[in-house]
């Protein structure tokens, strides 16, 4: 299996859990727990090593006009040090991968992918999408000499503004490069994967151990903790950020994930730009909405949803929500179905029917439960 260059660090810690995460030893949870290191997040601060996930620099004269044509958001429209989410779709309109794009000026771009999908995504950008009439940029893979830590939490500002003062000021979906943190050269961007405030860190692999003990080390007062994938599951599941493969994935659009915002329809032209506005115009088939559930069991990826004895969708990620206390999900569902919030339908869950009521989402969102007044 791979290993991150932090591997050596807390693998001998006294209670990790490690298992293997899409071909990645990785640690699930360490010796306090998914269930504390969920609540350390929500109220204090947590540290992740995220360094699974890839990188990669897309550079040259075309840079830009081909990642606007690559993704469904507005590249064009970037300044330098601005951070965007995005995704790339295949010509029928499903999801290649979701994407953050860090423009360093109008010929060069840091692009983030999903661990589980680096070369499938190096091959659609190189060779595989339609760039039509122009050269590609160059494309160089970066994810074996980066590091990428996510310290995430309300405390997290407090943390780092010991290291680099001037990060309090940064506003959400910015960076800053070169920072010193310590002794460390990083980029850092106020982004995240929890639902909460806080702040990515990347680095070259040789420094990754001393960044992490560095970020560790100065937050003691704040009661930092390492966190692993169990509590980052959970967190992103509540602040209902997609999960490739889950919410999104090569049989499901954008729009019918809900996640229209990121698809810039008015543009003149991207990859899956026709078929997901034909998809708009003749009526999106599905819609992702949010379930509690009423009978207490937890509803996993995959479980079939229904309405009286009529199949209407499936579970695309389930959970008990640690922070809110609950069983919930997310299911995507017919959309000609018309369901109100509150109305019920029933969850196929190890072969027995489980009854679910329709709520708002997201579950959780800043220091709010759903369904508290915002």
């Amino acid at each position: 299996m791979k290993r991150t260059p932090i591997y050596d660090v807390y693998s001998h810690y006294e209670g990790v859990k490690l298992i293997d995460f899409g071909g990645w030893e990785l640690p699930v949870n360490y010796s306090s727990g998914i269930l504390a290191e969920h609540e350390a997040v929500r109220t204090k601060v947590g540290l992740f090593d995220v360094s699974h996930m890839g990188e990669c620099l897309v550079t040259g004269e075309t840079a830009t006009d081909f990642l606007d044509y690559l993704c469904t958001n507005a590249i064009r429209g970037m300044q330098k040090g601005e951070v965007m989410y995005t995704m790339m779709c295949y010509p029928n309109g499903t999801v290649v991968d979701d994407l953050l794009i860090y423009c360093r000026d109008r010929t060069s771009y840091l692009v983030v992918m999903n661990a589980s999908n680096i070369e499938k995504d190096l091959a659609w950008m190189q060779d595989g999408v339609p760039f039509p009439g122009k050269e590609r940029p160059t494309i160089v893979d970066l994810s074996d000499r980066t590091v990428l830590l996510a310290l995430q939490g309300p405390l997290a500002v407090q943390v780092l503004t010991k290291l680099i003062p001037e990060c309090s000021d940064m506003p959400s979906f910015t960076y800053r490069s070169p920072c010193a943190v310590g002794e460390v050269m990083s980029l850092i961007s106020r982004t995240g994967y929890t639902g909460e405030d806080g702040f990515e860190l990347y680095c070259a692999s040789e420094d990754g151990k001393l960044l992490w003990n560095t970020l560790l080390e100065a937050g003691v007062e704040e009661g930092i903790i390492p966190c692993g994938l169990g509590c980052r599951d959970t967190l992103r599941l509540e602040a209902k950020l997609p999960l490739y493969g889950h919410e999104i994935s090569d049989s499901i659009t954008p729009l019918e994930a809900n996640l229209g915002v990121f698809v810039r329809l008015e543009k003149e032209d991207f990859c899956g730009r026709d078929a997901l506005a034909k998809q708009k115009d003749e009526g999106v088939p599905r819609t992702l909405r949010g379930v509690e559930m009423v009978d207490k069991a937890v509803p996993r990826s995959g479980c079939e949803v229904f309405l009286d004895d009529e199949l209407i969708g499936f579970v695309t990620s389930g959970t008990k929500s640690p922070t809110l206390d609950i069983f919930c999900a997310y299911v995507l569902i017919r959309r000609d179905i018309k369901l109100k919030f509150g109305d019920e339908v029933t969850i196929e869950i190890h072969g027995k029917r489980k009854r679910a009521k329709l709520v708002k989402t997201p579950f959780y969102k800043h220091g709010k439960r759903y369904d508290e007044e915002r």
